[in-house]
């Protein structure tokens, strides 16, 4: 949930929460800001607009969110007829010609692969539909089926051919899903779109688990950002509650930079007396267990979105290796203790 006012101290300060919100909290809407809000990729954007005239920003920021529509029929894993779409249906049969804009995405997913060890996957596709998690409420897969979704997934299986702008698929079954990096793509895209339309401050969310922040409100150098505790997002989503301050984890200070969280029970089911989470850990083909949330700043929602699902896989040790790795990066993990629920090592956040 997010609940804009004024930048600066509470209870002015956006809210993410990695929980899905029911009912998002309405943005400002005053006189020197206007807000814009939509609908795509299975979640809610929004953005807030500040400074210059009306009129033009409002205009800047129906054609940026008209921009994510139109990338969410691109990049959907349901779409049919999107990029996505065609190359599941397709790649594994002959190569499919794809736009330099899919091309690129999908070499940065590759990239961001190798740079995690593995833990960021969007060839996770299989194992998300063995797991009944791929539009489904979850179920508890045998060891043999996991098995076998995981012989699908892997870029080991997925060929490039930058000549013809192809894609192609090594065995049948390989599927692409975007869902853990479109929002932050996305967002970089419309912060893009609306910084060339002469847009100097804004805040953009989507879902309310990735942000990103263009410049500085008027009256305050920075957007001030506060995560929720992992034990207060479900409660708070389910009364459709806003929180208090013991609600908040942490509050993070943004100027053209994004910030993403990720958690564990944002959708999930219950085996055995046991709750598995939505986000899996292609590495292993299991319901993640490295930690119970993350959260990660970057310069780009791309990078922010894709690292705060990988940093739930990786748990306390990928924390480091993150830092080493991504230059000017800022984490925290919520890891698993049993005396205390969670506790948090935080490098920046």
């Amino acid at each position: 949930m997010v609940a804009v006012h004024r930048a600066g101290t509470r209870p002015g300060i956006p809210v993410l929460n990695p929980f899905p919100a029911s009912t998002p909290i309405p943005l400002i809407d005053s006189a020197d800001s206007i807000t814009i809000a939509g609908h795509a990729m299975a979640t809610r954007f929004e953005f807030v607009l500040c400074g210059g005239n009306p009129h033009s920003l409002r205009a800047a920021g129906e054609e940026a969110m008209e921009e994510i529509k139109r990338l969410e029929a691109e990049l959907g894993f349901y779409q049919a007829g999107s990029e996505i779409h065609r190359l599941n249906n397709h790649a594994a049969d002959a190569p499919v010609r794809v736009s330099p804009m899919l091309f690129d995405l999908l070499k940065r997913c590759r990239e961001l692969n190798e740079q995690t060890g593995g833990a960021f996957d969007v060839t996770v596709a299989p194992l998300l539909t063995c797991w009944g998690l791929a539009g489904g409420a979850g179920c508890f897969p045998s060891t043999e089926e996991i098995e076998e979704a995981r012989s699908r997934c892997g870029w080991d299986l997925v060929e490039f051919d930058a000549c013809a702008m192809s894609i192609a698929f090594k065995k049948p079954g390989v599927m692409l899903d975007l869902g853990s990096v479109g929002k932050g793509y996305a967002l970089d895209i419309a912060a893009e779109w609306l910084g060339e339309s002469g847009v100097e401050s804004a805040l953009l969310h989507g879902g309310t688990s990735t942000s990103y922040a263009i410049g500085q409100p008027p009256d305050a150098d920075a957007w001030k950002l506060a995560i929720v505790r992992p034990e207060a997002g479900t409660t708070l989503d389910a009364a459709h509650g806003s929180p208090t301050d013991d609600d908040l984890l942490a509050t993070v200070a943004l100027k053209d930079a994004s910030l993403s969280v990720s958690a564990v029970w944002g959708k999930s089911f219950e085996h055995e007396g046991k709750i598995y989470g939505h986000v899996i850990d292609p590495r292993i083909g299991q319901p993640v267990g490295g930690a119970l949330l993350s959260a990660v700043v970057t310069s780009e929602a791309t990078t922010s979105d894709a690292l705060a699902t990988a940093l739930l896989a990786l748990g306390e040790t990928g924390h480091a290796k993150l830092q080493d790795t991504f230059c000017g990066l800022k984490s925290l993990v919520a890891l698993p203790d049993t005396e205390s629920g969670y506790r948090i090592v935080s490098n920046g956040v």
